[in-house]
Protein backbone atom coordinates (compact mmCIF):
# COMPACT_ATOMS: atom_id res chain seq x y z
CA UNK A 1 0.00 0.00 0.00
CA UNK A 2 1.12 3.60 -1.07
CA UNK A 3 1.70 5.86 1.76
CA UNK A 4 -1.46 8.54 1.63
CA UNK A 5 -0.62 12.23 1.55
CA UNK A 6 -2.14 14.77 3.70
CA UNK A 7 -1.41 18.09 3.79
CA UNK A 8 -2.43 20.32 7.16
CA UNK A 9 -2.41 23.77 6.77
CA UNK A 10 -1.90 26.13 9.47
CA UNK A 11 0.56 26.84 11.93
CA UNK A 12 -2.24 26.60 15.07
CA UNK A 13 -1.76 24.38 18.34
CA UNK A 14 -4.84 22.17 16.80
CA UNK A 15 -2.76 21.64 13.33
CA UNK A 16 0.93 21.03 15.53
CA UNK A 17 -1.21 18.11 17.46
CA UNK A 18 -2.52 16.49 14.57
CA UNK A 19 1.04 16.23 12.41
CA UNK A 20 2.33 14.99 15.97
CA UNK A 21 -0.80 12.00 15.87
CA UNK A 22 0.01 11.33 12.17
CA UNK A 23 3.52 11.58 11.67
CA UNK A 24 4.29 8.15 13.42
CA UNK A 25 2.24 6.26 11.00
CA UNK A 26 4.20 4.85 8.05
CA UNK A 27 1.10 4.39 5.94
CA UNK A 28 1.27 8.27 6.11
CA UNK A 29 2.51 11.03 4.58
CA UNK A 30 2.19 13.80 6.58
CA UNK A 31 3.27 17.44 5.34
CA UNK A 32 2.31 20.77 6.98
CA UNK A 33 1.52 24.35 5.57
CA UNK A 34 2.75 27.30 7.43
CA UNK A 35 2.24 30.53 5.72
CA UNK A 36 5.15 32.08 7.02
CA UNK A 37 4.06 35.47 8.79
CA UNK A 38 5.70 34.31 12.19
CA UNK A 39 9.46 34.66 11.98
CA UNK A 40 10.42 31.87 13.98
CA UNK A 41 7.53 29.38 13.77
CA UNK A 42 7.04 26.37 16.17
CA UNK A 43 7.20 23.57 13.72
CA UNK A 44 5.42 20.44 13.93
CA UNK A 45 6.63 16.66 13.27
CA UNK A 46 6.74 15.70 9.68
CA UNK A 47 7.56 17.43 6.30
CA UNK A 48 7.17 20.90 6.35
CA UNK A 49 6.39 23.86 3.64
CA UNK A 50 6.53 27.83 4.67
CA UNK A 51 4.89 29.95 2.04
CA UNK A 52 2.05 30.77 0.10
CA UNK A 53 0.46 28.86 -3.16
CA UNK A 54 -0.81 31.16 -5.38
CA UNK A 55 -4.05 31.43 -4.23
CA UNK A 56 -6.71 28.62 -5.32
CA UNK A 57 -5.41 27.44 -8.56
CA UNK A 58 -2.18 27.54 -7.18
CA UNK A 59 -3.21 25.23 -4.32
CA UNK A 60 -4.72 22.98 -6.78
CA UNK A 61 -2.13 22.45 -8.51
CA UNK A 62 0.19 21.77 -5.67
CA UNK A 63 -2.66 19.21 -4.79
CA UNK A 64 -2.57 17.33 -7.93
CA UNK A 65 1.34 17.13 -8.55
CA UNK A 66 1.45 15.70 -4.59
CA UNK A 67 -1.05 13.76 -5.47
CA UNK A 68 -2.79 14.49 -1.76
CA UNK A 69 -5.12 12.33 -0.46
CA UNK A 70 -7.06 14.91 2.17
CA UNK A 71 -6.52 18.38 3.35
CA UNK A 72 -7.19 19.68 6.55
CA UNK A 73 -7.72 22.92 6.95
CA UNK A 74 -6.52 23.79 10.59
CA UNK A 75 -5.44 27.32 10.08
CA UNK A 76 -6.13 30.06 12.34
CA UNK A 77 -10.05 30.70 12.92
CA UNK A 78 -9.72 33.97 11.67
CA UNK A 79 -7.45 32.94 8.32
CA UNK A 80 -10.52 33.56 6.07
CA UNK A 81 -8.25 33.80 2.66
CA UNK A 82 -6.77 30.27 2.90
CA UNK A 83 -9.86 28.44 4.17
CA UNK A 84 -11.42 29.77 0.63
CA UNK A 85 -8.54 28.80 -1.46
CA UNK A 86 -9.03 25.66 0.23
CA UNK A 87 -12.77 24.99 -0.37
CA UNK A 88 -11.96 26.33 -4.43
CA UNK A 89 -9.06 24.16 -4.06
CA UNK A 90 -10.38 20.71 -3.13
CA UNK A 91 -13.86 21.15 -4.96
CA UNK A 92 -11.72 21.97 -8.11
CA UNK A 93 -9.05 18.34 -7.91
CA UNK A 94 -11.95 15.83 -5.59
CA UNK A 95 -9.72 16.20 -2.97
CA UNK A 96 -11.58 15.72 0.94
CA UNK A 97 -11.77 18.60 2.63
CA UNK A 98 -11.98 19.22 6.67
CA UNK A 99 -11.87 22.21 8.71
CA UNK A 100 -10.34 21.94 12.44
CA UNK A 101 -11.00 24.93 14.49
CA UNK A 102 -11.25 24.93 17.99
CA UNK A 103 -14.00 25.45 19.63
CA UNK A 104 -14.89 29.58 20.34
CA UNK A 105 -15.18 31.01 23.60
CA UNK A 106 -18.26 31.94 25.10
CA UNK A 107 -19.59 34.56 27.68
CA UNK A 108 -20.65 33.68 31.14
CA UNK A 109 -23.16 35.60 33.00
CA UNK A 110 -20.07 37.15 35.17
CA UNK A 111 -18.68 38.34 31.74
CA UNK A 112 -19.16 42.12 30.12
CA UNK A 113 -18.85 41.54 27.07
CA UNK A 114 -19.63 43.38 23.60
CA UNK A 115 -19.56 41.70 20.61
CA UNK A 116 -18.62 43.23 17.05
CA UNK A 117 -17.79 41.41 13.38
CA UNK A 118 -15.19 43.37 12.59
CA UNK A 119 -11.70 45.44 14.16
CA UNK A 120 -13.01 48.71 12.70
CA UNK A 121 -16.29 47.92 14.79
CA UNK A 122 -14.24 47.46 17.35
CA UNK A 123 -12.28 51.01 17.53
CA UNK A 124 -16.06 52.75 16.97
CA UNK A 125 -17.07 50.99 20.20
CA UNK A 126 -13.92 51.89 22.31
CA UNK A 127 -14.33 55.61 23.04
CA UNK A 128 -17.36 54.30 24.75
CA UNK A 129 -15.51 52.08 27.09
CA UNK A 130 -12.36 52.75 28.07
CA UNK A 131 -9.46 54.70 27.07
CA UNK A 132 -7.10 52.53 28.36
CA UNK A 133 -7.07 49.48 25.88
CA UNK A 134 -5.62 46.07 25.88
CA UNK A 135 -5.04 44.85 22.11
CA UNK A 136 -4.57 41.43 21.11
CA UNK A 137 -5.88 41.45 18.05
CA UNK A 138 -2.39 40.17 16.72
CA UNK A 139 0.20 42.41 14.30
CA UNK A 140 -2.55 42.64 11.34
CA UNK A 141 -5.35 44.88 11.14
CA UNK A 142 -3.62 47.31 14.05
CA UNK A 143 -4.35 50.10 11.08
CA UNK A 144 -7.92 50.12 12.66
CA UNK A 145 -7.21 51.41 15.31
CA UNK A 146 -4.22 53.95 14.28
CA UNK A 147 -7.31 57.10 14.16
CA UNK A 148 -8.38 56.53 17.52
CA UNK A 149 -7.14 59.64 20.21
CA UNK A 150 -7.17 60.08 23.45
CA UNK A 151 -6.70 56.67 24.13
CA UNK A 152 -3.33 54.45 25.27
CA UNK A 153 -2.97 51.40 23.99
CA UNK A 154 -1.05 47.93 25.32
CA UNK A 155 -0.65 46.02 21.78
CA UNK A 156 0.58 42.04 22.45
CA UNK A 157 2.07 40.22 19.69
CA UNK A 158 4.11 37.61 18.45
CA UNK A 159 6.28 39.84 15.78
CA UNK A 160 6.91 43.49 16.00
CA UNK A 161 3.65 44.77 13.68
CA UNK A 162 3.45 47.30 10.86
CA UNK A 163 2.89 50.42 11.11
CA UNK A 164 0.24 52.25 10.87
CA UNK A 165 -0.17 52.08 14.50
CA UNK A 166 -2.25 53.89 17.43
CA UNK A 167 -0.15 57.58 18.41
CA UNK A 168 -0.08 56.39 22.17
CA UNK A 169 0.89 52.98 23.42
CA UNK A 170 3.24 50.19 24.01
CA UNK A 171 4.33 47.04 22.09
CA UNK A 172 5.17 43.46 23.67
CA UNK A 173 6.10 40.82 22.57
CA UNK A 174 5.15 37.39 23.66
CA UNK A 175 4.02 34.43 22.55
CA UNK A 176 1.25 32.15 24.84
CA UNK A 177 -0.13 30.42 26.75
CA UNK A 178 -0.81 33.07 29.41
CA UNK A 179 -2.35 32.28 32.23
CA UNK A 180 -4.69 34.40 34.21
CA UNK A 181 -2.98 35.32 37.06
CA UNK A 182 -0.43 36.80 34.76
CA UNK A 183 -2.63 38.41 32.73
CA UNK A 184 -4.33 40.29 35.49
CA UNK A 185 -1.36 41.51 37.08
CA UNK A 186 -0.19 42.87 33.56
CA UNK A 187 -3.74 44.37 33.48
CA UNK A 188 -3.36 46.15 36.74
CA UNK A 189 0.22 47.07 36.30
CA UNK A 190 -1.13 49.64 33.07
CA UNK A 191 -3.94 50.32 34.94
CA UNK A 192 -6.07 48.86 31.54
CA UNK A 193 -10.08 49.51 31.43
CA UNK A 194 -10.84 47.66 28.23
CA UNK A 195 -9.58 44.57 26.42
CA UNK A 196 -9.97 44.32 22.82
CA UNK A 197 -9.38 40.15 21.56
CA UNK A 198 -10.96 38.21 18.69
CA UNK A 199 -12.51 35.21 19.49
CA UNK A 200 -9.84 32.80 18.68
CA UNK A 201 -10.98 30.07 21.10
CA UNK A 202 -8.59 27.60 23.27
CA UNK A 203 -7.33 27.29 26.73
CA UNK A 204 -3.80 28.92 25.36
CA UNK A 205 -4.67 32.41 25.82
CA UNK A 206 -8.00 32.15 27.08
CA UNK A 207 -6.63 33.69 30.51
CA UNK A 208 -7.22 37.58 29.65
CA UNK A 209 -10.82 36.89 29.59
CA UNK A 210 -10.62 35.01 33.24
CA UNK A 211 -8.37 38.16 34.18
CA UNK A 212 -10.96 40.59 32.22
CA UNK A 213 -14.00 38.88 34.46
CA UNK A 214 -12.16 39.47 37.81
CA UNK A 215 -11.14 42.99 37.03
CA UNK A 216 -14.65 43.55 35.91
CA UNK A 217 -13.30 45.20 32.72
CA UNK A 218 -15.51 45.03 29.44
CA UNK A 219 -13.97 43.10 26.73
CA UNK A 220 -14.45 44.14 22.90
CA UNK A 221 -14.65 40.34 21.49
CA UNK A 222 -14.57 39.99 17.42
CA UNK A 223 -16.44 37.55 16.42
CA UNK A 224 -15.04 34.63 14.14
CA UNK A 225 -15.98 35.00 10.23
CA UNK A 226 -18.01 32.81 8.54
CA UNK A 227 -16.08 29.33 7.45
CA UNK A 228 -16.65 27.48 4.49
CA UNK A 229 -19.17 25.03 3.44
CA UNK A 230 -17.00 21.72 4.75
CA UNK A 231 -17.11 18.95 7.58
CA UNK A 232 -15.59 20.44 10.85
CA UNK A 233 -14.32 19.10 13.68
CA UNK A 234 -13.03 20.76 17.03
CA UNK A 235 -10.07 18.38 18.09
CA UNK A 236 -7.35 16.44 16.87
CA UNK A 237 -8.41 13.33 17.75
CA UNK A 238 -11.90 13.61 15.88
CA UNK A 239 -9.88 15.14 12.82
CA UNK A 240 -7.83 12.18 13.09
CA UNK A 241 -10.59 9.72 13.01
CA UNK A 242 -11.86 11.56 9.71
CA UNK A 243 -8.93 10.53 8.17
CA UNK A 244 -8.90 7.00 8.79
CA UNK A 245 -12.57 7.37 7.29
CA UNK A 246 -11.36 9.22 4.34
CA UNK A 247 -7.84 7.73 3.83
CA UNK A 248 -8.69 4.02 5.13
CA UNK A 249 -8.08 2.66 8.44
CA UNK A 250 -5.17 1.27 7.24
CA UNK A 251 -2.96 4.31 7.17
CA UNK A 252 -3.24 5.27 10.76
CA UNK A 253 -2.13 3.18 13.34
CA UNK A 254 -5.19 1.86 15.92
CA UNK A 255 -4.39 4.39 18.77
CA UNK A 256 -4.61 6.99 16.36
CA UNK A 257 -7.82 6.46 14.42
Amino acid sequence: MNPATVLILGGTREARDLAGLLAGSPELRVVSSLAGRVRDPVRPAGEVRIGGFGGPEGLAGWLRDQRVDAVVDATHPFARTISASAAAACAATGVPLLGLAREPWTAGPDDRWHEVDALPDAAALLPALGRRVFLTTGRQGLAAFAAVDQAWFLIRCVDPPDEPLPADGQVILARGPYDAAAERALMAEHRIEVLVTKNSGGPLTAGKLDAARELGLPVIMVRRPDRPDVPLRSTPDQAARWLAEVCGDGHLAPDEA
